[in-house]
């Protein structure tokens, strides 16, 4: 129904968002919120960058009550992690407001949560119209052409203008009067790995999640084995293959083109594992998906290899990782315009050659002629 109404309003050339943004009133931020819930409940790419956020909300409120809503997904993200007291469980789908019985039972979840401050770093006007229902007393959130009416601290954003998402997200404890300076994506390692051998972690999977399915994403496999070929060959590190459980033809793929066979890693990991592992690897590769970036945030080293989507929005927002890519034309409003129809990855994409000189100088490693 929703999606639907959109529609209706975009043929009509209208924004139906600018008279209740208008009518709804805006407040000044609080000064010490005991009980503050942040809003992003998919997905696990996305989640992970928020920690950016999350960061700059517990510097801020060091004895603050944070809860986060989040969905199934995308929760292993968060398990366990040391600046979060609670998550609250939204559901299987991408956002709990996709009808109108599911917006309504949602903000009653949220109402029972007697917060004092709602923190949205999503862009549906059905997530803010639930905060409002809820009745929390400090909404602030995104507002992006409007869709943020239901809150009353809003973080005012282009859809046009191209930005990391991380940014985007800490626009709204910018609006709460916050410093945002130092605030990466972060989670916490809290294993160790053992063994002295000296190793590197692919990747080959990603682009899927409950909110599309994007595997053009995906470096082709061939080129990604010869990626790590070359350079576990330079650091002299045997290769670990890693995966979700529905990913082995994919893992298949890339073994077959590897100099050795790898140590196999698929669907038998926790993300505090996953998160480990990386930690402790000479570096990390991987395309851009939610595992790359909670490697990232884990503080590994990590080479993400992006196609058609942009870095400036999708990079890993950590400050030991890069991403590669062959500059070219992406959707402008990024991953919200669907899945691209012609790329092509031997025309668009980074080359290997190209890939390996990337990595080289991250590592500080010069090529032996």
């Amino acid at each position: 129904m929703f999606a639907l109404f959109d529609s209706l309003c975009i043929l009509h050339n209208m924004n139906i968002y600018t008279l209740p943004s208008l009518v709804f009133p805006t407040r000044a931020a609080p000064t010490n919120p005991r009980r503050i819930v942040i809003l992003l409940p998919c997905c696990i790419g996305d989640v992970v960058l928020g920690t950016a956020t999350l960061f700059a909300l517990r510097r801020a409120y060091p004895n603050a009550h944070i809860t986060w809503a989040v969905g199934r997904w995308s929760r292993p993200a968060l398990d366990g992690h040391d600046l979060l007291n609670e998550l609250l469980d939204t559901g299987e789908g991408a956002l709990p407001t996709h009808s109108v019985a599911s917006l309504r039972a949602f903000a009653a979840q949220l109402r029972a949560g007697k917060f004092d401050l709602a923190v949205s770093l999503v862009r549906s006007p059905w997530m803010s119209l639930a905060v409002w229902l809820a009745r929390i007393p400090y909404r602030a959130g995104l507002d992006s052409a409007g869709r943020g009416f239901g809150y009353n601290i809003r973080a005012r954003i282009n859809p046009r203008t191209v930005r990391h998402e991380a940014e985007i997200y800490l626009d709204v404890p910018r609006a709460l009067g916050i410093d945002t300076t130092d605030c990466w994506a972060n989670v916490p390692v809290r294993e160790s790995r053992s063994g002295d051998e000296p190793y590197i972690v692919v990747n080959p999977a990603g682009g899927r999640n409950p909110g599309m399915v994007m595997d053009s994403k995906r470096y082709p496999p061939a080129e990604l084995a010869e990626v790590a070929n070359r350079i576990a060959r330079a650091v002299k590190a045997k290769i670990i293959v890693i995966a979700g459980k529905e990913d082995q033809p994919l893992v298949d793929a890339v073994t077959a083109h590897l100099d050795r066979p790898p140590a196999q890693f698929v669907g038998v990991l926790t993300f505090r594992q996953i998160a480990a592992l990386a930690h402790g690897a000479r570096l990390y590769i991987g395309n851009d998906t939610g595992l790359t970036h909670l490697a990232a945030a884990a503080g590994a080293k990590t080479v993400m290899i992006l196609g058609p989507t942009d870095p400036k929005r999708y990079a890993p927002f950590a400050p030991d990782a890069i991403a590669l890519w062959k500059p070219a034309t992406v959707a402008q409003t990024g991953v919200a315009a669907g899945v691209p129809t012609d790329w092509d990855w031997a025309r668009d994409g980074i080359s290997v050659d190209e890939a390996e000189r990337q990595i080289r100088k991250f590592l500080g490693i010069s090529r032996v002629l």
